[in-house]
């Protein structure tokens, strides 16, 4: 079995101890989830990650990175102009700010090359992408991008989709709300975050979320929410699962992440829906008592 994740990784500078020094770390959303699925699965189940970078260092010790992480690279693509996204954190009072360029991304390129990312996508049995991986698509790539999912899907694989929305990647409010429906029509599992939902589709309860995208066309529904209970969704029933929080996290960064791995690791392995969405919530439990998207813990799941 493949699991593959696709979308943006960025390079990101966040202080470290003083005005003027930095940590450069690499991170993002879709690579978070599959760093966490390699620690989560057995080893027979390989995880790959699909991107494009450019030629240039920067691009070089990202690739390296994600290799290092356990993730296989192979697919990834090399754009001849173009380097990785950086993002900056600014904190104020314990509380995170970011500032991006990513403008000349090489990873907005990533559908350009309709043959590779077939390609990618034939050797996996899962495929994981969210809201972000779409918004940086320019209006052909993100067709040609939607073209290659919904293949996929047709030829049986399992598409996963968390809409993860970020409003300043889109044209408009309505881009946005057609965006995410469309790739939300070709997923299999849904994994939304409620406040991101009632923000910008107007849910007044995560049940109208979950409602929303079975409509879609999804067989699985998890709906995050925050700190609160999780709620999950099929055809046959929708259940509210309370959340053992963590009174005082320390660093909430990646956590819907981090669950989105624990629960995808979990179905990999077989486990039922409701099983694996207590190892998400066991997995995110863990990582926002620590500092960063990717934890140090060598154990994630007890």
């Amino acid at each position: 079995m493949r699991f593959l994740s696709i979308g943006e990784c960025m390079l990101e500078l966040s202080p470290s101890g003083g005005d003027d020094l930095w940590s450069l770390n690499i991170a993002g959303d879709t690579f978070n989830t599959a760093w966490y699925v390699r620690r989560l699965v057995p080893e027979e189940i390989r995880v790959g990650y699909f991107t494009a970078v450019g030629q240039d260092a920067s691009s070089s010790r990202m690739v390296d990175f994600i290799a290092a992480s356990g993730l296989e690279t192979d697919s990834i693509l090399r754009h001849p102009t173009r380097t990785v996204g950086l993002y900056m954190i600014s904190l104020s009072e314990g509380e995170r700010t970011f500032s991006y360029w990513r403008n000349e991304s090489a990873a907005r390129t990533l559908a350009d090359d309709e043959a590779a990312l077939a390609r990618a996508i034939d050797t996996a049995d899962m495929v994981y992408f969210s809201g972000i991986t779409v918004a940086i698509l320019n209006g052909e790539a993100r067709s040609r991008f939607f073209a290659a999912i919904r293949a996929a899907r047709e030829a049986g694989k399992t598409i996963v989709f968390d809409s993860n929305i970020r409003p300043q990647l889109w044209a408009s409010q309505e881009a946005l709300r057609a965006g995410i429906m469309e790739a939300a029509a070709l997923a299999d599992i849904m994994l939304p975050s409620y406040d991101d939902e009632a923000e910008y589709f107007g849910d007044a309860t995560p049940e109208d979320t979950a409602r929303r995208y079975l409509g879609a066309g999804a067989k699985e529904v998890v709906v995050k929410n925050g700190a609160g209970s999780v709620l999950y969704a099929d055809g046959e029933m929708m259940k509210t699962i309370d959340t053992d929080a963590v009174s005082k996290p320390l660093d909430t960064t990646g956590a819907g992440d981090s669950f989105n791995g624990g629960y995808l690791g979990a179905r990999m392995r077989g486990q039922t829906p409701l099983d694996a969405v207590g190892a998400g919530q066991a997995t995110a439990r863990k990582v926002v008592m620590e500092h960063g998207a990717l934890i140090k813990s060598t154990e994630i799941v007890l």
